[in-house]
């Protein structure tokens, strides 16, 4: 049984993964319990884990209609990249953002793909392509990292009704629980380094899911 810790565990996205990923061997790392900007702490907590999941940030602060970056937050995606390499665990999920790039704007031609270059849409955007680009530099140390450009995933695992954007990035619990497993399974990460964009199968959408790892989403937020 492979041994997954998650920081952010009692976050939206965080309880999916708790309950989807059951027959694993799963560590919650959240606060007040675990505060992921002491570094000490998870060179004491990672030792052990075939892969780290990390969900914690601050969004009261940073999201992207702040305008705001919260330094806690580039602090904490550093300490896990980090603390991962010192302490020998393979590999990381990042959970980046589809605000890493301006989606509103996508015009085409075709679906917007991750191997574009990413021009984020906000601060928040912004540090999530520093989370990418940090990532594509511990790659080149070893670590296996997948950066996901998350949708939207709600607690009540619903479509919104009435934001036609929000429909388009909608990403079910159930797309979500497989795309991580999908991660945590593969037997390896091409050239150590993969972003993949976390929506469902929704109709009209604007991103391009295509991976490597066989992840097929199957819900649409329209059906």
């Amino acid at each position: 049984m492979k041994k997954v810790a998650i920081t952010g565990a009692k976050g939206t996205i965080g309880s999916v993964l708790r309950k989807g990923l059951s027959d694993y061997e799963v560590t919650p790392l959240d606060l007040p319990e675990i505060d992921i900007r002491e570094y000490g702490k998870l060179l004491e907590v990672f030792p052990g884990h075939d892969v780290i999941i990390h969900l914690a940030w601050d969004t009261k602060i940073e999201n992207w209609r702040s305008e705001k970056i919260n330094p806690d937050n580039t602090l904490m995606t550093y300490n896990v990249y980090r603390a991962a390499i010192e302490t020998k665990v393979p590999r990381v999920v990042m959970a980046s953002s589809v605000h890493a790039d301006s989606f509103h704007s996508w015009k085409g031609p075709g679906l917007l793909s991750p191997d574009k270059i990413p021009i984020p849409d906000s601060p928040y955007g912004a540090n999530k392509v520093f989370m990418e680009a940090l990532g594509r530099y511990y790659a080149t140390r070893g670590l296996e990292v997948v950066c996901i450009r998350f949708g939207g995933v709600n607690p009540e695992n619903k479509p919104p009704l009435d934001d036609h954007y929000e429909r388009l990035v909608w990403l079910s619990h159930k797309d979500c629980v497989e795309l991580i497993r999908k991660c945590i399974e593969a037997e390896v990460i091409p050239n150590n380094f993969l972003i993949i964009y976390g929506v469902s199968n929704n109709k009209n959408r604007i991103h391009d899911y295509f991976n490597p790892l066989g992840w097929i989403p199957q819900d649409d937020a329209d059906n």
